[in-house]
Formats: C-alpha cells, sequence, structure tokens
C-alpha cells in the first residue's frame, strides 16, 4: 500500500476501478494470442499470466494510457529491465516459497524463526535493489512514478531502517550459532529418555574434540565411563558419516537415540523440538523482533511481480524483433473531441505473422486502415489463400497489444479502445455435431451479437459460409444491417462478393454510419495481400485465373463460343 492506503498497479491508475470484459477463449486462439505468448516465453505460468492481462479489456482510455506509458518506460530502459529480472526472480522465489508474509504460530522453533530471519533480510535487500534501480532510471510514467515514490518511503521510513538494524543485530548474534552439544541419557532399553544442553558452540563439530564411534565405545566394557565429565579423548561422529554396515549394526544391538521413524529423516524435526527448548533466550529474543514486524510484508512488492514480469518479457521479444528491422509504435488515443470508434493505423501488419514466418520488415507486406462513421463496417472480400483471414486477425492484434500497453506492429496507430473483441471464425468439426455447421455458427453469432455493444470490435471471418451461397447470403446480408444498428467497428471477410456489391443498398438504410466494400488486390492473377477500399475483385480475378492457366472458352477449344460475340473478357 502507498502513503494515500491505495493498492500500487502497474496495469492500473489509481483510484481507477474500470470495468472488464473478458476475450472469449475462441478470440484469444482466433487471434493468435496463445501462438504468440508462446513465442515470448517458453513458462506456461508466464504464458497463462500474459493471456489473462491482454483478455482483460476495457474501453477506458484512461487503462490504455497508463499501461502504455509504463511499458514505454520499461522498453527503454533496458538496465533497469536487466535489474529488476534479477530482483524479481528472488521476490518471486519469496512470494512463492516463503512465509514473511504469513502468520506463524506462537509454538515456531528456532528453525523456523531463523528461516524468517532469513527472509526478512532478503526482502529488505530487494526493496534496496529496487529503490536503487528506480533511482538510477529515467522513467516518466505515473506507474513507475508512483511505484518510486512507494519505494522512497519505505526505504526512508523509520519502520524500515529499524527493521534494517534489527535484523543486522539478531543476525550477528544467531551467526555465532553453529553447533550444540547434548548430552543424552539411556535407558536400560539403550533407549534415549532424557537429553540436556551441554554447551552452545560458534563452531561446527568436527571429528575430534567430542566422542569417539559410539558404537566401537558400547561395545568395549572398558569404554563405557561411570562418570559425566567430558574429557579430551571424546570424539564426534556425525550421523552423515554412518556406513551401513554401522547404522545395521545400531539397528541390530536395538539402540534408539531419536525417535521412531528413519534415523536421518526425523533427526531435523527431533533436533528443532530439542533446540528450541534449550535455546529459550535466543528464541524468545528472535520472536519479539518478529513480534514488532509482523506487519512488515513483502506481499504488495511481490504483486507487482507478474505485472512487472508481463512488461518486461514483452520489452524484450519486441526488442527482438524490432533487431531484424521490424517497426513497432506506441499506440496513441485518438484526439480529444475526434468521432466516436475510430482508428487509424499506418503500415500494420500481422504480428503473429512475424512471428511465424521469422521475415524482415521489407519482406511483410503492410496496409492502413481506417474506423470512421463513413468506414464503420468493412466487407473484405478477395481471392483464397489472399491474406483476408491474416489482415483481419491484425487489426485485432493491435487492439489487444495497444490497449495491453504494448507497442503494435505499425507506424502509427490512434484509436479509441473497445471494450471487447468479437471473432466467428470457421469452428472445429468436432464442435458441431448436434447443431449443424450453419446452425453453430448462427448461435455463435447470435450470441456474439447480444453480448456486443456499439463500442466493441466484430471480426468474422467466413460467416455463414457453410450452406448455399443463396441460403448464406441471406443470413448474412440481415447479419450486416444488424450491425449497422448496432453500429459496432466490424470486419467481416468473406467470398460472397455479392454482398459488397450490395452495401449501397444497405447503406440507405442509415445515416449515421456506413459499411464500404474492402478487397484484397489481385495483380495479373498473383495475390498482392494489399487491402484497399474498391468494388469487389472476385469475377476479374477468376478471369485472370483462366487466363493464366489456359481454361477460357477461347483457350479451350480455340474458338470463340457464339454466346461470347462481343464479350472482352469474363470479368463482365
Amino acid at each position: 500500500m502507498n502513503k494515500n492506503n491505495q493498492t500500487i498497479s502497474l496495469l492500473t491508475p489509481p483510484a481507477c476501478t474500470p470495468d472488464y470484459k473478458i476475450l472469449s477463449d475462441a478470440s484469444i486462439h482466433d487471434l493468435g494470442l496463445d501462438y504468440i505468448c508462446a513465442q515470448i516465453t517458453e513458462k506456461k505460468s508466464e504464458q497463462t499470466l500474459f493471456l489473462s492481462i491482454l483478455s482483460k479489456m476495457t474501453e477506458n482510455p484512461a487503462v490504455t494510457q497508463y499501461r502504455s506509458d509504463v511499458f514505454s518506460d520499461i522498453y527503454q530502459n533496458k538496465a533497469m529491465r536487466d535489474e529488476m529480472l534479477c530482483i524479481l526472480d528472488k521476490i518471486n522465489f519469496l512470494r512463492d516459497y516463503g512465509s514473511v508474509g504469513r502468520t506463524y504460530e506462537e509454538s515456531a522453533g528456532i528453525w523456523d524463526l531463523l528461516h524468517r530471519l532469513d527472509e526478512l533480510k532478503d526482502y529488505i535487500q530487494c526493496v534496496e535493489a529496487i529503490f536503487r534501480s528506480l533511482s538510477n532510471a529515467s522513467v516518466h510514467s505515473e506507474g513507475l512514478l508512483c511505484l518510486q515514490e512507494y519505494i522512497d518511503d519505505l526505504y526512508h521510513d523509520n519502520g524500515f531502517s529499524e527493521l534494517r538494524k534489527d535484523i543486522e543485530a539478531l543476525r550477528a548474534t544467531t551467526s555465532d550459532l553453529r553447533s550444540v552439544t547434548l548430552g543424552i541419557n539411556l535407558n536400560e532399553r539403550f533407549e534415549a529418555d532424557g537429553i540436556g544442553l551441554i554447551s552452545i558452540n560458534n563452531k561446527y563439530f568436527t571429528k575430534s574434540n567430542i566422542i569417539s564411534d559410539f558404537c566401537e565405545k558400547i561395545s568395549m566394557k572398558e569404554a563405557v565411563k561411570s562418570e559425566t565429565v567430558w574429557k579430551d579423548e571424546y570424539k564426534y561422529h556425525p550421523f552423515a558419516a554412518e556406513t551401513s554396515k554401522k547404522q545395521d549394526l545400531i539397528s541390530r544391538r536395538g539402540i534408539a537415540l531419536i525417535p521412531d521413524g528413519d534415523m536421518m529423516e526425523d533427526m531435523p524435526r527431533y533436533m528443532n523440538r530439542i533446540a528450541t527448548q534449550m535455546l529459550s533466550t535466543v528464541v524468545k529474543k528472535l520472536k519479539n523482533t518478529l513480534d514488532q514486524y509482523v506487519s512488515v510484508t513483502i506481499t504488495d512488492i511481490t504483486d507487482l511481480i507478474p505485472e512487472f514480469i508481463y512488461y518486461v518479457r514483452f520489452a524484450e521479444y519486441i526488442g527482438k524483433l524490432s533487431s531484424r528491422g521490424l517497426h513497432f509504435c506506441k499506440g496513441t488515443l485518438a484526439a480529444e473531441g475526434a468521432e466516436e470508434r475510430t482508428m487509424c493505423a499506418k503500415a500494420f501488419y500481422n504480428l503473429k505473422l512475424a512471428a511465424v514466418t521469422a521475415v524482415k520488415q521489407e519482406t511483410i507486406v503492410s496496409n492502413d486502415l481506417d474506423f470512421d462513421r463513413e468506414h464503420l463496417v468493412y466487407v473484405l472480400t478477395g481471392a483464397n489463400r489472399g491474406g483476408k483471414t491474416t489482415a483481419t486477425q491484425a487489426v485485432g492484434l493491435l487492439f489487444v497489444l495497444a490497449q495491453g500497453g504494448i507497442y503494435v506492429p505499425a507506424e502509427t496507430f490512434s484509436f479509441q479502445p473497445a471494450d471487447c473483441i468479437y471473432t466467428h471464425f470457421p469452428a472445429d468439426e468436432d464442435k458441431t455435431m448436434d447443431l449443424g455447421r450453419l446452425g453453430e455458427e448462427c448461435r455463435r453469432f447470435r450470441q456474439i451479437y447480444s453480448d456486443s455493444t456499439r463500442n466493441s470490435l466484430l471480426l468474422l471471418n467466413e460467416t455463414f459460409s457453410t450452406t448455399s451461397f443463396e441460403e448464406g447470403y441471406f443470413i448474412a446480408k440481415d447479419a450486416v444491417r444488424a450491425i449497422l444498428e448496432k453500429g459496432a467497428r466490424t470486419i467481416y471477410n468473406t467470398h460472397m462478393h455479392k454482398l459488397a456489391y450490395d452495401l449501397e443498398e444497405l447503406n440507405r438504410c442509415y445515416q449515421d454510419v456506413k459499411a464500404v466494400s474492402l478487397i484484397v488486390k489481385a495483380e495479373g492473377g498473383k495475390r498482392s495481400f494489399q487491402i484497399a477500399i474498391a468494388p469487389p475483385e472476385g469475377m476479374s480475378y477468376a478471369g485472370d485465373i483462366a487466363r493464366k492457366y489456359g481454361v477460357t472458352y477461347e483457350m479451350l477449344v480455340g474458338s470463340p463460343h457464339p454466346s461470347d460475340e462481343g464479350r472482352d473478357d469474363l470479368s463482365v
């Protein structure tokens, strides 16, 4: 918590409670987000983390601005990124396996307390390292400036200063604890029935000066002493050095120095109870000190770890792609007073395609596209495998990345955030068994339309294409009319060129918004992967292909058909 008692986050501005909508698993897959995250990190836990952040979408522009500013700071300060990664690894370990932030029981033993003491020492070192890292970096974002202020306050706070001094003093005391000397009383069955503390030592025992080989001593009558005064001839024989032969000997003679169970497995727990009872002074001092700082946890800082990892991993990945010549830019919010639901993307490309092909910028086809009232719904047509799906997916990725604060694959990108993205891509065969392909498509579209708002982004890929052209066209035309009625930004890529031809008729019903025809251009029968606002050219493209492969009527039979007289080409 910061001094205003507000939780620090690098994803959400202070005092901001945005409404989030969650991308569906189908949309995550349709956009290729799962594939992209897998390219960024091999760790499944981090992939899940990134998807959970990116899939939470809000149209609140303050969130987009806040995140993009934080990412810019982290991306532009590589030295800070490297240093923070080292720090975060340690804090992450403390969060997952540590006990600093947990309540310890009154019966906690000496080893538990010493372990807790070490964790507090690590916590102090992490705070100090974060303080140095942020102090040395040039940051401008609200998120990192708030964190910088919080760490600065914590670093200079009297409570933290006292904690640091007390921990150092305790460690100076406990660091002298290296061994304890115990006396063990035996009953007639050679079982331990009493243990007493003889001394606390500041050195480890060695193979001399304490007890010689116990097994050998008790096997010789003269080796059993009649007194308990320690003399120089006693030697120390550690359990860790026991050979299996000597352990078998102990077992056969019925000697039990520790409770039931395997000797080496039970020894730490058994010794913990003994040491805790006998080192009462040290334990009491440890507990008294830790009681003073029971409220000091690393929770606030460890909660930031996933957010830092999210930004750092993406920054490293974008940096790697940039080194190949791929261009990225910071997404910017549309200017104040701009039209609703706008977007202006210049020279954008599909990040998944770049990741899949590992290409360089000069081999990537980039495109421009705008959303505004006159271009709110695009019906995208073109040849199969001409790039319709790639372009549709790329637009969705622009929104997801920009709203997640990440630089986008474009030269410039300004927009008004979408409250969510809804995709309608072809479903797997096994998901259509009950309703059939068309029934399943209709059910999914109905749900998408119901869930979306005028501030959503709809991406439709060959929707209603699993039936005959006549039936599909009839349903698709009504769907586009309904989308225009709602006023949501939409790209509908389809092979139904007639739908694009009839947009003028549909537009007559609406004054404020328009649907337009968008095509993937073909030049001489070749796919260009360039998109442009233009009437459909499907028949023209078919003519080019027919001529290329020699299947026009004239080329097949060598003479014109009587019905073709006066016809110049197949595009008419």
